[in-house]
């Protein structure tokens, strides 16, 4: 993965036949890799499922109690339906569709994005949950149902920049390759960052890995380094709750009922855990950690499933993780090369950023465990994520030099 992938106009074409005779594209080394990604990514989704339900059940009482969509785990499982759908559709639909008509499909999603994003930030429009204001409500407040518009980035930003540097285009070019990626990996941060500075984070480091990948100068990475801490500063001190978690993150015993609280509570939920658990739904102190569903599943994980139950989601993830980087090997085209290099990079690093935070190893930020936290637009975007990494894996050829 550390090669730098060139363009090569000779390179597959690009078809759209789903269908296509087993001989072309390797029906049997490639379609077990697709059915192993396809099988590990709703292995995870099971688990997100299942631990959804436990976060969310009482104690004492009916787990089924309320009305359907009132529950909350409930309308967890809708939405992870919709993004097994969604997995399932991309597996079947070519990763070559990102960049048809000049990359229409790619570019729709990504003014999509933008344009949603934009929205977010308007009164009346975008809805303000926990002090953050990332979502757009969708139907009567009391449905719950909402659209957080920079999740759609996580799969935007990946396939454009892999359009722009299959394309033809000379990445190493500063001013007609170089600077007009780096302007849309701007765009992307800054409409987010507003709001969400860790996704933005988040799409700035692969953003900036997807251009090194594709053959980037190095002291034109280095050049961003000049604008890009300026104004990493800015989003960082343009909300007090950023720096009051920064600042707590030194001492979080320093504030153990305020700032401090939310580290303190994840990592006394981890231990009491222990090694094997206390049981599906007998956990307690996911009672008194906020977020328990969402950000911080993973720590309800553990004190349910214990430290073994916690290693062996981590293992689904890597697993998951090595299946997309030997379909981006397998894939003989640099589009579908740089496509699965991208989502890899983005579910294998915010899964890393959920657990860092969740172990207090990192600041605390909203970010989401891939396919196992509860989300929705969160998790059908993942979701069709791991269904292109399983075509791009389907449509490989089989040849002796392809492992």
């Amino acid at each position: 993965m550390s090669d730098t992938i060139v363009h090569d106009p000779g390179s597959m074409p690009l078809e759209l036949d789903a269908c296509a005779p087993s001989g072309e594209y390797g029906w049997t080394r490639g379609r077990a890799l697709s059915v192993a990604i396809v099988a590990v990514a709703t292995g995870l989704m099971a688990i997100g499922a299942i631990m959804t339900v436990s976060a969310a059940a009482p104690r004492e009482g009916a787990v089924f109690g309320w009305p359907l969509w009132d529950y909350p785990a409930m309308r967890q499982l809708i939405f992870l339906f919709g993004a097994l759908l969604a997995m399932l559709v991309m597996t079947c639909v070519p990763y070559q569709l990102w960049s048809k008509a000049c990359g229409t499909p790619t570019l729709l999603l990504l003014v999509i994005a933008i344009v949603m994003s934009l929205l977010v930030l308007v009164p009346g429009i975008g809805t303000e949950v926990n002090n953050a204001r990332r979502w757009i409500q969708i139907g009567p407040a009391h449905y719950g149902l909402r659209i957080q518009p920079s999740e759609l980035f996580k799969l935007a930003l990946p396939a454009f920049l892999a359009l722009w540097m299959a394309r033809g285009i000379d990445i190493r070019r500063f001013f007609s390759g170089f600077l007009p990626a780096v302007a849309v990996i701007g765009i992307a941060v800054a409409v987010v960052g507003i709001e969400d500075f860790g996704t933005a984070a988040l799409l700035a480091a692969v953003g900036g890995a997807m251009l090194l990948m594709g053959g980037a100068r190095i002291w034109h990475l280095l050049l961003l380094v000049l604008p890009t801490v300026p104004a990493f500063g800015y989003l960082l001190f343009s909300r007090a709750h950023r720096m009051e978690r920064l600042i707590s993150f030194r001492d979080i015993w320093a504030d153990p009922e305020g700032t401090g609280y939310q580290a303190i509570q994840s990592l006394c939920t981890i231990a009491r855990g222990g090694w094997w658990g206390v049981g599906l739904g007998n956990g307690l102190i996911k009672d008194y950690l906020p977020a328990a569903r969402t950000d911080f599943i993973f720590s309800v994980l553990c004190e349910e499933l214990g430290i073994v139950g916690g290693l062996a989601v981590i293992g689904l993830l890597i697993v998951l993780l090595y299946n997309g980087g030997a379909a981006m090997r397998r894939c003989p085209d640099a589009m579908g090369q740089l496509l699965a290099f991208g989502i890899v990079l983005m579910i294998g690093l915010q899964a890393f950023i959920n657990i860092a935070v969740v172990t207090v190893s990192v600041p605390t930020k909203g970010i989401a465990l891939p396919l196992v936290s509860a989300g929705g637009s969160g998790a059908v975007v993942i979701g069709a994520m791991a269904g292109i990494l399983a075509n791009i894996a389907r449509r490989a050829p089989d040849t002796p030099g392809n492992p």
